[in-house]
């Protein structure tokens, strides 16, 4: 803050807030976080935020480095569309017809006049495989994200990289660097933790008081988005089945598909209630939980314990979240009289496995009283966008599995027995975009790992139907109004940070405008997303 400045403090609370971003320079992020976190835990001895509605947030992270150049693609008449034309020269023997295309209805946007202003109304579509994009955007319900990446500073002029004049991104163009740069939104140091997982550790005091199980949940394995700080908020693993058990009691499915973890220990193959079998399964899960209820003097043993039965207890309430869940069914329009769950109704076009991730966040939705989290942060990951060769082919059949899973994520979530799509906001991510230009001129080319990409976000709060940030000049090289980073490839300089992108996100979830630089300790160098008209990102 400038000397001249003042700034009132209205409470106790602003000036701890001010206290501990002001101390960022000084014992890092991770200590102004810990300050936070113990403020948070105060408001929650006097009710916090506890009776505050319902939100979710799910990030779909695209694992490999989605080619979005082919996801949202100029179909204008080349002859009078500039953009059209810039992609069929850079895009060469990977250009898909424009008449294959799936039509955006779009309003008069602000993301084009950067660098297309002449064009008075564009002409964009989603991927010939992913029609049901198309219908969530023309519906309302998903919006575009132009051009967002991984930045340190803003890089306004294509000269601030090619001249070296600005810091850049650490290992700019590597997956491993890019993934953790994207989940943490740190883009210039080293890994230490998420911006998930520094949110959760923020508000989930405050806002989950009574938490029975993590705000934390990954249906995809660890993940660098969900890391917290020590002690923080841990990651809650689950998978498409529901809750991981103990290995080696798991009897399968049953004929009706109910996935049983103990059906060869328990009777009723989900817990003891109905008693152990008699079965050497049985027996030897019997004796295990015995040996963990006892107390043990080494204190490496009694900590294994506690994680063991803490794991157990987690796999409860899992369960009682997913019964709940499989409560909610309807009339199954293929077989009149029979009941059919609401979640294999919605999701029957989406059988994948983004779909099934999708499908078990939505039963976790559902028996969210469960759980007993106002505040929740999934993650889900489809993999195989690393498409160096035969690209058409395989990231056709990736649109159409996203696009499938996205809409039938968005059908449930939607239906009168859930009712929640106004209060869960999804969102993509990936590595990086890949090279306007193809690496070959076979059928069987493919392109290259980029930068600057764009995403999609879908929920009820979202003001969809629109494209925001700034549509990037899709000229490549040194051609005047490129943005190419590269000579001659087409890796496009960001126009929108993954700082500005994320704490639009953070900020609907309920991280308030004193925490901002807590979670995200960058974001001063870019135009605030919330207030300013340049960045261009009233998504939410």
């Amino acid at each position: 803050m400038k000397k001249h400045q003042k700034e009132h403090i209205s409470s106790r609370r602003d000036f701890l807030r001010q206290s501990a971003c002001a101390s960022l320079g000084v014992t890092g992020l991770v200590n102004a976080l810990a300050q936070m976190k113990l403020m948070t835990a105060a408001m929650a001895q006097s009710g916090g935020h506890a009776g505050s509605p319902y939100k979710a947030t799910v990030c779909l992270f695209m694992q490999g480095g989605n080619d979005s150049n082919n996801m949202v693609i100029p179909m204008g008449d080349p002859a009078s569309d500039e953009m059209r034309s810039d992609y069929e020269t850079a895009r060469g023997t990977l250009a898909i017809d424009r008449t294959a295309l799936h039509t955006l209805n779009l309003p008069n946007s602000n993301a084009f006049q950067k660098h297309y202003s002449g064009i008075a109304s564009p002409s964009l579509g989603f991927h010939s495989s992913a029609e049901k994009l198309a219908d969530l955007f023309n519906d309302g319900d998903l919006s575009i994200i132009a051009n967002v990446g991984t930045l340190a500073y803003p890089l306004p002029q294509r000269s601030d990289y090619t001249n070296n004049l600005i810091p850049r991104p650490n290992q700019l163009f590597s997956h491993s660097d890019q993934t953790t740069q994207w989940q943490s939104s740190i883009a210039d140091q080293g890994f230490k933790t998420g911006w998930g997982g520094r949110v959760a550790d923020l508000i989930n005091a405050s806002y989950n008081p009574s938490t029975n199980v993590s705000m934390n949940i990954s249906l995809a394995g660890i993940n660098s988005y969900q890391v917290g700080t020590a002690g923080g908020v841990s990651q809650y693993i689950v998978n498409p089945q529901g809750a991981i058990s103990l290995d080696g009691y798991n009897s399968g499915s049953t004929a009706n598909g109910d996935y049983l973890p103990y059906g060869n220990a328990f009777n009723n193959g989900v817990d003891d209630a109905a008693g152990y079998k008699d079965s050497n399964q049985g027996a030897r899960l019997k004796a295990f939980e015995k040996i963990m209820n006892l107390s043990h003097d080494h204190l490496l043993e009694n900590e294994y314990s506690k994680v063991l039965k803490s794991a157990r207890v987690n796999e409860g309430y899992i369960g009682a979240a997913t019964a709940t869940a499989g409560a909610l069914v309807m009339d199954d329009p293929n077989n009149s009289g029979t009941d059919i769950s609401i979640f294999d109704h919605h999701f029957r076009d989406a059988d994948s496995k983004l779909g099934d991730q999708l499908k078990m966040i939505a039963k976790l939705i559902a028996g969210r009283t469960t759980l007993n989290n106002n505040r929740q942060i999934f993650f889900c990951e489809i993999r195989g966008f690393d498409t160096h060769q035969n690209m058409l082919t395989d990231h056709g059949n990736l649109m159409s599995e996203l696009a499938n899973a996205m809409e039938a994520f968005r059908s449930c979530l939607k239906d009168p027995q859930m009712a929640v799509f106004d209060q869960v906001t999804t969102f993509t991510a990936s590595d990086f975009n890949r090279t306007l230009t193809p690496n070959g001129m076979t059928a069987g080319a493919g392109s290259d790992h980029a930068w600057g990409g764009h995403a999609l976000v879908m929920g009820g709060a979202v003001n969809g139907g629109d494209v925001y940030g700034h549509f990037p000049s899709l000229k490549i090289g040194d051609t005047t109004g490129s943005i190419d980073a590269h000579s001659t490839r087409g890796r496009l300089i960001p126009g929108t940070s993954v700082d500005q992108y994320s704490y639009v996100l953070a900020d609907w979830m309920g991280v308030d405008s004193n925490s901002k630089e807590v979670i995200f300790p960058n974001i001063n160098r870019f135009d605030n997303p919330l207030t300013t008209t340049s960045a261009n990102l009233g998504f939410l």
